[in-house]
């Protein structure tokens, strides 16, 4: 008997997929399209030694009651919130021998031996233990290096493949357009061109060219779909007050780059868009991304989400038909996608709609080779110590020189005698962000470790924590001020932490509980939103009583989101800013310090001067307001802002040609830039459109459309040529679809978002 077509390697794709849908029950199908176990559910540790771990009958009996799985979510998540440690959770040496396990189960005990996909957390690294952290996003948008998040994020797929999973979970879509929310971290920032490289970075790194999956290449899901980052006061999950204009313009340039980059799927966000949450919409998820875009992978859903549809439909089983009507193909933890056999005999979706997700779902599969190869066996191993190196790079040029007196840094003179201090100085959980599986003893150098190892010989360096990361106890004060008096300068790290702790009370879809305060400690992350922008008041209490000193200081922010400190101008003689670097960011922080290393990071977001002031994003409408009457408008530190230990001279933009048609818009912008100080510097020249007139929309201050980095030795001078084609050029029409419009606008220039030079261009019709 000749072996059923789906199992024919040389066969295409979509024939196979249609042999093994035509041979499914309903109960089969359902089953493809679920993800509702916690994937440390799935297995328990075993005292035998040689076994380690075995499957659990709760994962048995899900596999059974659909004879099949579609997806396994977390097997290899450690965090507070799953409760998986180093004690009884899957490390590294573990990792490939039991998701073998749970895919052999999956194949051999179910009917048609469908594979079920692995799928993990990647936000900055895979969520695992043994998992290599990188930085987050925010600080991945601050290097303004897609390359070489490139080169991490296939670092990274190559680890996930070689422990087993398939599909990687990253944040990528979000804005920070609200630095009071708690994921701000998450973000690559505030600009959609930017995010819109680094999503296109993401995609290639992981996936390759998307066809097909190399077995060190993982399937990428893109969160979050859409305008999740502009929900109403920074409020997690709550509502978006977006138009379409807005939405198309700034919230969907990232997902569009990483569609059309071939992403392999995307996440439904929590928030509500028109009045409907998105994974319900479905002139979202079908309307616009697979009729509009051609969108042909599949949409998931967040945790749980789909239960909160249960308002609007009714029951679960209605609020499950909403969904996948709306064209949600795979469940996240819900009660609702099980239910969707009752669906469709209760008539309330239709079997096809049902069908074309099970599509989606089988597709991947078999572009994965999970048919060919479901197990791990003698797949390419991963290359942890290479990618640690991309994390460590990725952290020192992530540190933004936010201001400087010229004097004092790098510290390569180097003072006898340094006083490191502060709540953040030696805490190697509070530089890492949110989403980060527990580190092994020994794994990373906070700060403090950091500026002992690149110190040179001879220098002291003494150490006080000063205060609580949060809250208002002064307890500790006096001790830091001691050290802080005694030393040649103190380097004071503050910011916030996302650390996640044993007593941090979480929600059904593991975001932080908050009923009033910090929970545990935390100032950022999932769930974590903050009314307001300014330090806890110990720190600023510490602030001012180490400046009163009137030793030098040097502060270090180091945090997952832009603080409001203006309370720092006139009392340190430099600031940085960290945006948790990573368990490798305290030696890359010292090595900036210290000189060895140039500061290279621009800032990706802006820097507001006080919560009240929100929001002060660069790309505002250009409006002409002049600002509050008891305080400017614009932001402390614009976006694109970022110093360096040299001064760079910006000549006048120049245009190959100051008219062009709409039909032929190509020119060439160009700047020359000059090196006018004694140290070597990569700077970051930036391309910017303001719009001045013709346009469908009233304009923005000015958009992002390109960025070059080019190293410079002292004294030196480089031409740093633009390609200005149609998409540089072009805006929304009334139809929202992208057009070059005749009118005048100017191409500018310059090292951030507020010091730009301009170049007039007349775009004329055909």
């Amino acid at each position: 008997m000749s072996a059923p077509l789906y199992r024919d390697a040389a066969a295409p794709v979509a024939e196979r997929v249609r042999d093994l849908l035509s041979r499914m029950t309903l109960t089969e199908k359902v089953g493809q399209v679920n993800q509702r176990m916690y994937g440390w559910d799935a297995y328990e540790r075993t005292a035998d030694a040689w076994e380690g771990h075995r499957l659990t009958e709760a994962f048995r009996a899900e596999v059974a009651a659909f004879d099949g799985m579609g997806a396994l979510y977390g097997l290899q998540r450690a965090d507070p919130w799953s409760g998986v440690a180093f004690a009884d959770g899957i490390t590294a040496a573990d990792a490939a021998r039991v998701a073998d396990s749970v895919q052999r189960h999956v194949v051999s005990h179910t009917r048609l031996g469908i594979p079920v996909l692995l799928v993990e957390e990647v936000p900055h690294g895979h969520q695992a233990l043994d998992g290599t952290v990188l930085p987050v996003n925010l600080a991945v948008g601050a290097t303004w290096d897609p390359d070489l998040y490139e080169a991490a994020a296939a670092g990274a797929a190559a680890e996930l493949r070689a422990r087993g999973a398939h599909v990687a979970l990253v944040s990528a879509l979000d804005l920070v357009r609200d630095p009071r929310w708690g994921r701000a971290e998450e973000c690559f920032g505030e600009d959609p061109y930017l995010a819109a490289r680094f999503t296109q970075a993401l995609v290639r790194g992981m996936q390759g060219d998307g066809t097909s999956y190399a077995p060190d290449r993982a399937a990428v899901v893109l969160k979050h779909f859409a305008g999740q980052g502009a929900t109403v006061g920074g409020r997690n999950s709550a509502a978006t007050e977006l138009g379409p204009r807005e939405l198309h313009e700034i919230h969907l340039v990232a997902a569009r780059a990483g569609i059309r980059a071939g992403a392999a799927g995307a996440m439904a966000a929590y928030n509500e868009y028109d009045g409907l949450p998105c994974a319900a919409n479905r002139e979202l998820l079908t309307g616009l991304l697979r009729e509009r875009w051609g969108f042909t992978g599949l949409v998931m859903a967040d945790g749980c989400a789909l239960d909160r549809l249960v308002r609007l439909a009714g029951d679960p089983v209605a609020a499950g038909a909403l969904a996948l009507h709306a064209g949600t193909d795979l469940s996240l933890w819900d009660g609702c996608f099980p239910r969707l056999a009752e669906a469709v005999e209760r008539g309330l979706v239709s079997e096809d709609a049902l069908d074309a997700a099970v599509t989606r779902v089988l597709t991947l599969k078999f572009r994965l080779g999970l048919f060919e190869r479901p197990y791990v066996g003698g797949e390419p191993r991963e290359n942890s110590h290479a990618l640690e190196e991309l994390s460590e790079r990725l952290a020192r040029e992530s540190v933004v020189l936010l201001s400087h007196d010229g004097a004092t840094l790098p510290l390569a003179a180097a003072p006898s005698r340094i006083a490191v201090i502060g709540p953040n100085a030696d805490s190697l959980p509070q530089q890492l962000g949110d989403y980060t599986a527990p580190q092994r003893p020994g794994t990373g150098l906070t700060v403090l470790d950091g500026i002992r190892a690149v110190a040179p010989p001879g220098v002291e360096v003494t150490y006080a924590r000063g205060c609580d990361l949060v809250g208002g106890d002064r307890g500790e004060i006096a001790d830091a001020v001691a050290l802080a008096a005694g030393a040649d300068t103190a380097v004071l790290v503050l910011g916030g932490s996302s650390a996640r702790e044993a007593d941090t009370r979480f929600d059904s879809n593991g975001a932080a509980l908050v009923a009033s305060g910090a929970p545990a400690g935390m100032t950022c992350g999932e769930g974590v939103d903050l009314a307001e922008l300014s330090l806890p008041s110990a720190q600023l209490a510490l602030l001012d009583a180490v400046a009163a000193t009137g030793t030098p200081v040097v502060v270090v922010l180091v945090q997952g989101r832009p603080h409001a400190v203006p309370e720092l101008s006139g009392r340190a003689r430099a600031v940085l800013s960290a945006w948790y670097p990573g368990p490798w960011g305290g030696r890359a922080l010292a090595n900036v310090l210290f000189g060895c290393a140039e500061p290279m990071g621009r800032l990706p977001v802006s820097v507001p001067r006080s919560a009240a002031q929100l929001p002060v994003f660069y790309n505002a409408k250009d409006h002409g307001y002049r600002g509050y009457v008891d305080q400017p408008a614009t932001a402390l530190h614009a976006f694109g802002h970022g110093l360096s230990y040299t001064t760079v001279e910006y000549g006048e933009p120049r245009l190959s040609r100051a008219e062009a048609p709409v039909g032929d818009p190509a020119l060439t912008c160009s700047v020359t830039v000059r090196n006018t100080g004694e140290r070597a510097v990569r700077e970051t020249v930036q391309l910017y459109v303001r719009r001045l007139s013709g346009s469908c929309s009233w304009p923005r201050v000015r958009e992002l459309r390109g960025f070059a980095r080019v190293d410079l030795a002292p004294g030196e001078r480089a031409e740093v040529a633009f390609v200005v084609e149609a998409d540089t050029l072009a805006s929304l029409d009334r139809a929202l679809e992208s057009v070059v419009e005749p009118g005048e606008l100017l191409l500018e220039t310059g090292p951030s978002s507020d010091r730009t030079n301009g170049a007039c261009l007349t775009l004329t019709p055909s």
